[in-house]
């Protein structure tokens, strides 16, 4: 009967924190649904008091359903980052395992109202209800068996203890309850755990079905999974390549910065090294095989982030560790009590349960703020991430990708005479017109921002190499870059390469055009800033948090963004290696280190820091390993990551303080007032509802706020 009035007090407390929320999404229902005809309304038979707890439980109920998975927008951004068609599904002991453990979740309520039945009416079914108990209840002996073998005195023993003790006392409800809440709180760890392990999917497995090979002079599609050393590989302009080897016929364009971290795409040609997961912006080139799969550069990037040990350290939820912590001071405080006051009192100090509660608000707490970042376009992976953040004092940007945008932007433009800067950007959109490269959309975009009308194309021809080749009206026009125009045979004056040198030093691209044979001038692109970016690092720096650039970009680009960021601190021209080796020196030095990356160069240092960060659209491997990612590709998520991890924090804080304190006052209460069993339950369940209450109220109000905004936008 105790247990009963505590419960329907809790569900009235938990109701008018929640009714509100109830409240607006029936006048979102109203606000949509004005115009159909009403129904009569029925004659309201219960008590102010039963509705209030009825309508709590209907919104614990919803809220609930997100407080045990992290919500079912959580799982999208789960699904949507996942590679292949399938989303990823637990293996089958897993799901077995998982299976059992919601029947006996199912079990106990069933053994709740058996309980009940027995004790108001049949009293043979006691025995039964705690037989069935104790079998139901075999997965926390198994876990404790487990724990004590490891030499772990944790919460499952305190659980067994309390269960126990009730059965021979004759309290089997109050057994039972405790054993659903036992069960559920595996359940909500299982959970977590499941989110917070084995992120990291190999992205270096070829998404490639097959690949054109030379054979006896004849071009020959094969499976990719049957290129040999030595084979001759053909990858055209748009082409990932698969593999690493050696060019020995044709010229190409590639973007290597996922796995190099340049800003500017390569240029090479026969006896130039290729390696995989690198694409080829423009050109047709023959590579003869060096290594295939596992054995790529590629590859072997993935075999270091399988072998990081910093990333699989040991690292068990807070909420957990500070319940098992508590365990072996009560049970031997309470071995104390028992030849001094006696059984009730023993008892009552071990429904002290200093912090036990922890176990369960902590992974309520995790999932409902996994649920709202999710809902703020941030998907956590780990839950370990949202404590972590906290103590980021180091934040760590790679440069390319991530504080710039893929597609680079029209800086300069330098004609020729007699061709003024008009007619040489519409040749040059005109010859680019319908390609999809970085650099065709930035000369395409500026074309569009001047308005410009382009120039009817009477013929194209891909030139093998650098470069294309178009007629306009009668002029014949060719766009591309320097070793396009040495092969075309169009020279550059001293003037020129002085440019030319300039501009590589800026880490400035030049894009050269040529009318009938005669160079008429060039285009000059230059990384595009993410425009948000300075912003989010004076937000970052107003926090106290260091900001460090590491680039394998060279000096001088690297050194002109920090600059224009405001960034004291920058690594330039860093190998993928370098990377993690810098980060791992910053640890040692007592930094705490978020890093945000992008690409396959950034996937060590992603794996080395503290917390690892990435962007929505950056390279597979990136958000792979990454713990958060920003599911709008948008650094703004910055704030709100930090912003929403300090509500956390908070929240967190007020768990540990409602799981300690009553433990105090029922401690005091024993020693000092005679305080047995049934008052120490009645202070137990009194602060689980408050405590409850607490961890869910943060999703409530998320909820609430998302609820009237749905009405203001249904009203307008």
């Amino acid at each position: 009967m105790l247990t009963q009035i505590l419960l329907f007090g809790g569900g009235v407390v938990f109701g008018t924190r929640s009714t509100r929320y109830l409240q607006n999404r029936q006048l979102i229902n109203d606000t949509l649904n004005k115009s159909q005809p009403s129904k009569p309304k029925q004659k309201i038979r219960l008590s102010s008091l039963y509705q209030k707890t009825k309508t709590g439980l209907l919104a614990a109920k919803e809220v609930i359903k997100i407080s045990t998975s992290g919500g079912e927008l959580r799982d999208q951004h789960i699904k949507q980052m996942s590679i292949g068609d399938e989303p990823h599904q637990l293996d089958a002991s897993a799901a077995a395992s998982e299976r059992k453990l919601n029947n006996s979740i199912k079990g106990s309520i069933g053994l709740m109202g058996l309980s009940l039945i027995g004790t108001w009416f049949y009293a043979p079914l006691l025995p039964i209800a705690g037989v069935a108990t104790l079998y139901i209840f075999t997965p926390v002996f198994k876990k404790l068996f487990q724990n004590l073998k490891k030499g772990h005195i944790t919460t499952e023993l305190i659980e067994i203890i309390s269960v126990i003790s009730l059965l021979a006392s004759g309290f089997f409800f109050l057994a039972i309850f405790i054993t659903f809440t036992s069960l559920l709180c595996q359940k909500l760890l299982t959970r977590t755990e499941q989110h917070s392990h084995k992120q990291l999917i190999n992205s270096f497995s070829q998404k490639q079905q097959s690949v054109w090979v030379v054979k006896e002079g004849s071009e020959v599609e094969i499976p990719l999974a049957a290129i040999k050393k030595q084979d001759i590989l053909v990858v055209n302009a748009g082409e990932t390549i698969p593999v690493d080897g050696v060019i020995i016929e044709g010229l190409a364009s590639i973007d290597q910065h996922g796995l190099t971290g340049e800003s500017k795409s390569i240029e090479k040609e026969v006896g130039g090294k290729v390696f995989a997961s690198t694409l080829i912006l423009g050109g047709r080139i023959l590579i003869e095989v060096e290594q295939t799969g596992s054995d790529t550069n590629a590859a072997k990037i993935g075999l270091i982030l399988e072998k990081t040990q910093e990333y699989k350290e040991s690292l068990r939820l807070r909420g957990k560790q500070i319940a098992d912590d508590f365990i072996a001071p009560t049970l031997v405080v309470s071995g104390l009590t028992l030849p001094l006051l006696g059984p009730s009192a023993a008892m009552a100090i071990i429904w002290t349960a200093f912090g036990y509660n922890m176990k369960l608000y902590g992974p309520i707490s995790v999932l409902n703020f996994l649920h709202i970042m999710a809902a703020n376009g941030i998907l956590i992976k780990d839950g370990r991430s949202l404590e972590m953040l906290q103590k980021v004092d180091t934040l760590v940007f790679d440069k390319t990708g991530t504080l710039t945008m893929e597609q680079p932007q029209l800086s300069h433009l330098h004609p020729l005479e007699p061709f003024d800067e008009a007619t040489l950007l519409s040749y040059a959109a005109a010859a680019e017109y319908r390609q999809t490269h970085p650099i065709a959309k930035a000369i395409l975009t500026a074309a569009e921002q001047r308005g410009m009308d382009l120039p009817n194309i009477k013929e194209t021809a891909y030139k093998v190499g650098y470069g294309i080749e178009v007629k306009i009206d009668t002029k014949l026009v060719q766009v591309g870059s320097a070793k396009y125009m040495e092969q075309q045979d169009i020279h550059f004056s001293d003037q020129i390469q002085s440019l030319k040198t300039e501009s590589d030093a800026r880490g400035h691209s030049l894009v050269y055009v040529a009318v009938d044979g005669t160079l008429a001038g060039m285009l000059e692109l230059q990384p595009c800033v993410r425009p948000e970016a300075k912003e989010i690092i004076k937000y970052v720096k107003a926090q106290g948090i260091s900001v460090i650039i590491i680039s394998g970009d060279h000096e001088q680009p690297t050194r002109q963004l920090a600059n224009e960021l405001g960034i004291e601190h920058y690594f330039s021209e860093t190998l993928p290696d370098k990377k993690a080796e810098l980060i791992a020196k910053l640890r040692e030095d007592g930094k705490f280190v978020a890093y945000v990356g992008d690409g396959i160069n950034d996937a060590i240092a992603l794996k080395q820091a503290n917390v690892s960060i990435s962007l929505r659209g950056a390279s597979s491997v990136a958000t792979d390993t990454a713990q958060i990612i920003l599911m709008d590709g948008d650094l703004k998520k910055l704030k709100p990551l930090f912003e929403i991890s300090k509500f956390f924090e908070a929240n967190m804080r007020t768990n540990y303080l409602t799981s300690i304190i009553p433990g105090a006052i029922t401690l005091v209460g024993v020693f000092l007032f005679n305080m047995g069993l049934v008052g120490s339950m009645l202070v137990y369940f009194s602060s689980k509802m408050v405590g409850l209450t607490n961890a869910m109220l943060p999703l409530v109000k998320h909820e609430n706020k998302q609820a009237i905004a749905e009405i203001e936008q249904a009203k307008n």
